[in-house]
């Protein structure tokens, strides 16, 4: 009997960028295209890592983007992401860069958010059974996911559009068709096409069986969630791919041999790396260590200095994972930095490529005046700053709202927003030289304050009491 299948689905939404005629340049051209093929070509920047299965039964998997043997043919590519949190985070770019590469190579691709799977907990790379989700938290984070999705998808097609044809970005969500799934009938109808001797073989699983907790039923079921979830895709989209963390083979693996069982037909599947911290550490929330893409959780600023921080020995690696950048001109940036290593080239170039694809160039550019602000105390920066840029780059800070009344001093402000004691040790903090406003020191307690000066344009002031207490002031009614 084979599985069964929902009747109707909410429709996902596509993005795809419309061809365009011209020439590419012959760098790009290079790095896209030409003989090597697709598949190639990221295995050789190191994006893709693993393939399964090595070889098919009657179809091989380079064949089905090769247009010599597929023709015009676009095939369909997907990777799933479970919505544990509301945000994405940068462990899971590098498979959303593997999706966006096959969209540029006019491919079809889908981005599966796990509303019904999120529910179960995936326990692959996991020590320990995650925490259990409400309903309602579940599907919160879904709708978050999918509006952080699309988000990408349109930052991609915007702003890094490269004159081919593209393919459309989809994004589902699984828990259409799983919620109208009476259970007793799923599991008649799917249970019987998987073998218990093959689950439990598989790392994820052995691993949590020997482990002090064990493992439970729903963690256990969870592969053959993820398993159907590609059957279901293939059936309705005609995927034949699917995209996943180098821990994800196993899930993977499951999906194949289903639908190899059922249709007797081939598919693959293909790892991404996954990210580590410099301790060997995932990057994730698991972890506690996830930079998320959600503006709301990490800034702009905040991903943009993640990516400049990388040391010199990955920034090279990453500029292949991360960026859309053609081989050639990562050569070129590379060479450039070895004569000129304190310039950090490579460091800040992948840092605006990928806050630029994450944020769109608005996000780009609020993080280079964050950067000069903080770091370089650009006075110019401070001025064109909004409250929102200011309270994401002095997290810390204290947020003030002033009414700036005629003859307000130094002291005042000071003492207003709550910057210094009382008495005479306020009064000595200022003189001593312990006090900045816009980066410029105040002496003089007395100084009465100047709009230009101490209030710059934008009707802010960020005031500085020793090295780290920042403290920001907008004011009213000027």
């Amino acid at each position: 009997m084979a599985a069964p299948m929902l009747r109707c689905i909410s429709r996902g939404r596509r993005f795809a960028t419309p061809g365009r005629s011209g020439v590419l340049p012959r760098g790009l051209r290079e790095s896209h295209s030409g003989a090597q093929g697709l598949l190639a070509v990221q295995k050789a920047r190191g994006l893709f890592k693993e393939f399964f299965p090595e070889k098919g039964t009657k179809t091989e998997l380079p064949e089905l983007f090769d247009h010599r043997t597929a023709g015009t043919v676009p095939q369909t590519v997907y990777c799933g992401f479970d919505p544990t949190a509301d945000s994405l985070h940068v462990g899971h770019l590098l498979a959303l860069l593997g999706l966006f590469h096959f969209q540029r190579a006019g491919h079809n691709v889908i981005a599966l958010v796990g509303g019904a799977t999120a529910r179960l907990g995936d326990p692959s790379g996991r020590s320990k059974e995650r925490e259990a989700l409400a309903a309602e938290r579940v599907r919160s984070n879904a709708r978050a996911l999918r509006r952080g999705l699309q988000a990408l998808a349109a930052n991609h097609q915007q702003l890094f559009a490269d004159g081919r044809a593209w393919g459309t970005f989809t994004v589902l969500d699984n828990a259409d068709w799983y919620q109208k799934q009476p259970l007793v009938d799923f599991l008649a109808a799917v249970g019987g096409h998987f073998r218990m001797g093959t689950l439990l073989s598989r790392l994820s699983v052995q691993t949590r069986l020997k482990s002090p907790e064990g493992m439970s039923l729903a963690e256990f079921l969870y592969q053959v969630l993820q398993a159907y979830d590609f059957y279901y895709l293939f059936q309705r989209y005609g995927c034949r791919v699917q995209l996943g963390g180098s821990d994800q083979l196993g899930n993977i693996m499951s999906g194949y041999e289903f639908i190899h069982k059922l249709t007797g037909e081939d598919v693959f599947g293909i790892s991404v790396p996954l990210i580590t911290s410099t301790t060997g550490a995932k990057l994730g929330k698991s972890a506690g260590n996830a930079v998320w893409l959600n503006r709301n959780k990490t800034s702009p600023f905040e991903l943009y200095q993640f990516f400049v921080r990388q040391q010199d020995d990955l920034v090279e690696r990453y500029l292949k994972l991360f960026t859309f950048l053609p081989l050639p001109e990562i050569d070129h940036i590379m060479q450039l930095h070895v004569k000129e290593p304190e310039k950090r080239g490579p460091q800040k170039r992948l840092a605006a490529e990928v806050t630029k694809l994450v944020h769109g160039q608005e996000g780009l550019d609020s993080a280079k005046r964050c950067t000069q602000a903080l770091y370089h105390s650009s006075i110019d920066a401070l001025e064109v700053m909004s409250d929102q840029e200011l309270k994401e780059l002095f997290k810390e800070a204290s947020f003030s709202e002033l009414v700036l009344d005629p003859g307000t001093s130094v002291l005042d402000t000071c003492r207003k927003a709550n910057a210094i004691p009382d008495g005479p040790r306020g009064y000595r903090m200022i003189t001593e030289g312990g006090v900045s406003i816009n980066h410029r020191q105040v002496t003089n307690p007395e100084s009465v304050l100047v709009v230009g000066q101490h209030i710059l344009k934008n009707g802010l002031s960020l005031l500085k009491i020793g090295k780290r207490n920042f403290y920001i002031i907008k004011w009213l009614q000027l």
